[in-house]
């Protein structure tokens, strides 16, 4: 039985977010709404989105695509309205565990709802090498490419 995302009190946009994903689930992607504001633009290497409804689909498909999917935040730096969370991505795909690392670039507005949400993430690195079939095609051409190949 999973829990439902409860916001902790007296903390900060940046800090909310980084619970609410650390403890989502598909039941607690309703509370995105209180989260983001409805014209909020969300970015990674994968999807490039506006509003509410397109975020809650990307995590809807990311449940329904990958087993176990669970973010750690591993840290968060804020100034003003913008703050930056690292974070490690853990899921399993094909029976595969795997772990992707990142960043999130946010920006909130006035009631501290995001209005912008950029991952950057090398999914070359972080994904590609480390899938049966791409995985080998992409080390050779790293290898190629590198100054110490």
């Amino acid at each position: 039985m999973t829990k439902p995302y409860v916001p902790l009190p007296r903390q900060t946009p940046a800090r909310r977010l980084a619970h609410f994903y650390e403890t989502l689930t598909p039941d607690s992607l309703a509370a995105l709404d209180a989260l983001y504001a409805p014209d909020a633009r969300f970015k990674d290497p994968f999807n490039e989105v506006t509003g509410t409804t397109a975020i809650r689909r990307i995590f809807e498909h990311m449940f329904a695509s990958t087993d176990a999917p669970r973010f750690v935040v591993t840290d968060c730096i804020e100034q003003g309205e913008q703050a930056m969370l690292g974070w490690a991505f853990h899921f399993a795909l094909r029976g595969r565990a795997l772990t992707v690392r990142g960043v999130t670039h946010l920006r909130f507005d006035a009631d501290g709802r995001v209005v912008l949400h950029r991952d950057y993430w090398d999914a070359a690195e972080e994904l590609y090498e480390k899938l049966p079939l791409l995985g080998g095609a992409m080390r050779v051409i790293k290898r190629r490419l590198s100054a110490s190949g």
